[in-house]
């Protein structure tokens, strides 16, 4: 993997401006992009946004926006003009929305770079089950993959899990970004599909999203310098 550090993010799961812009300061040449989530972006709102940027950071806009095609194409325009570089939308939104998505995210000057999100990494089997998905997770994943392409989005978000099928399926017409890290013996928390940052990459994936590994590391820099030996390794 070439420049590992520009394809780690860190994700601001974090409850304030101040914690967050005290994050990005600590991690600041250790990462390649901040996610802000949607408890920060509730908080906080674009401003947020616009001061990271204006630290020359780049910044992914987490949103997962799941909505009628007008109105997730009017909040792909809104995120447009913050200038983020990666942008959320869920796959399961459909085609209408996700093409709306997709020609208003081309017709900017500086677009997104767009992310659909097919089957969250918080969620087991038994869940997916729960909610009346036949089949297995990879399949879901699959089938919302094809989606996502067909309809002009460029890149999904995945768990490990899946790679090698997606890679076998789609190679390298799709970018593939996997949170859901953990590095060895961190806890899981809340996350049932998980992998190393080592795995995620010998797997395929082309950016991996961090949170807490780093976030709630006694020295979040190092930690951050750490995942990344792991990924280049």
């Amino acid at each position: 993997m070439s420049d590992p550090r520009s394809k780690l993010i860190v994700a601001l799961d974090l409850p304030d401006r101040s914690s967050a812009l005290q994050a990005v300061e600590q991690l600041s040449g250790h990462v390649g992009l901040f996610k802000i989530g949607l408890e920060l972006f509730t908080r906080e709102g674009p401003r947020l946004v616009e001061e990271i940027r204006g630290r020359g950071e780049k910044v992914f806009l987490d949103l997962k926006l799941h909505d009628i095609p007008n109105t997730v194409q009017g909040a792909v325009r809104s995120a447009c003009r913050l200038g983020v570089q990666m942008l959320t939308i869920h796959a399961s939104g459909g085609p209408k929305m996700l093409e709306a998505a997709s020609r208003e995210a081309q017709s900017s000057g500086s677009p997104p770079f767009l992310l659909a999100v097919t089957v969250l990494t918080s969620l087991s089997e038994n869940d997916i089950n729960a909610l009346g998905f036949a089949g297995s997770a990879a399949q879901w994943v699959e089938r919302l993959a094809t989606l996502a392409q067909s309809s002009g989005i460029p890149g999904i978000v995945t768990s490990s899990k899946e790679l090698s099928m997606l890679r076998g399926r789609f190679a390298d017409t799709l970018q593939y970004v996997v949170p859901g890290i953990r590095p060895a013996g961190a806890a899981l928390q809340d996350q049932s599909r998980t992998a190393t940052p080592g795995e995620a990459v010998k797997a395929g994936a082309n950016y991996i999203v961090v949170g807490r590994p780093i976030l709630q590391a006694a020295d979040p820099a190092g930690a951050a310098d750490s995942i990344v030996a792991e990924m280049r390794d």
